[in-house]
């Protein structure tokens, strides 16, 4: 599997903050559903393209594994809001798999959660914004930036913060009705602390597992031989 992401890829991904921005700059009303379809399409790419490309089943099985485990986690912690494992180990998984895995773990974590705590509106965003964080993981981590513990915890507030505000902006647009400066701001504020928490947790939960599981995984896929033509992580133990 890919570890990068294609072109079209990341355009996708880049519609859905082009169109909240620009749904902003132009005042416009009632724009959850088109906020909604253009999540949905950064999400259809990636998923087209495990299908055109058909992996092997040994280089899908860890993502489908760390999907389960991080779906498994979201249920486990449900009587504790915004305390969950769930983005630290999409994080995880980007950053010992590559950006494309690990965006599809998070689309699939969320997907998967759901059917415990109910399909929605709010799905295909939390599948972009948690495919996202595992996305921007393997981008990270090439770049050496995940090397250690005081890094994990810095993307770990970060992209817990960046969930939260890809969620309340979607919010914003589907029921704030004609969303001022003010009342978007009054939107986020009353989300801060929640979305802070997620944040503080992730990066507790990612500095705990992130390096020995990240070392484990890569064991994996050297014994499989699924490191042919690629780049090893640049993730430490830190």
């Amino acid at each position: 599997m890919r570890r990068g992401v294609s072109p079209a890829e990341a355009l996708a991904l880049a519609l859905l903050p082009a169109a909240m921005v620009g749904s902003a700059a132009l005042g416009c009303r009632g724009t959850g559903l088109w906020v909604l379809l253009t999540a949905l399409l950064g999400v259809v790419p990636f998923f087209a393209a495990l299908e055109r490309e058909r992996p092997k089943a040994r280089e899908v099985l860890p993502v489908v594994v760390l999907a389960a485990l991080a779906a498994g986690s979201r249920v486990l912690f449900a009587p504790f809001p915004n305390v969950k494992p769930m983005s630290a180990i999409i994080m995880t998984a980007g950053a010992a798999l590559g950006s494309r895995a690990g965006f599809l773990t998070g689309a699939l974590a969320a997907l998967a959660s759901n059917l415990f705590f109910g399909q929605g509106p709010w799905t295909p965003l939390q599948m972009y914004a948690w495919g996202l964080l595992g996305c921007l993981a393997g981008a990270l981590s090439r770049r050496g930036l995940f090397s250690s513990r005081p890094w994990l915890c810095l993307w770990g507030v970060l992209g817990g913060l960046l969930y939260g505000v890809i969620l309340d902006s979607w919010y914003i647009a589907a029921y704030v009705d004609g969303p001022t400066l003010l009342s978007a701001g009054a939107a986020y504020l009353a989300g801060l602390p929640g979305n802070l928490a997620h944040g503080l947790s992730t990066a507790a939960f990612l500095a705990l597992i992130c390096p020995p599981w990240n070392k484990q995984i890569q064991r994996i896929r050297k014994k499989y031989g699924m490191e042919e033509q690629e780049e090893p992580p640049s993730q430490g133990e830190g």
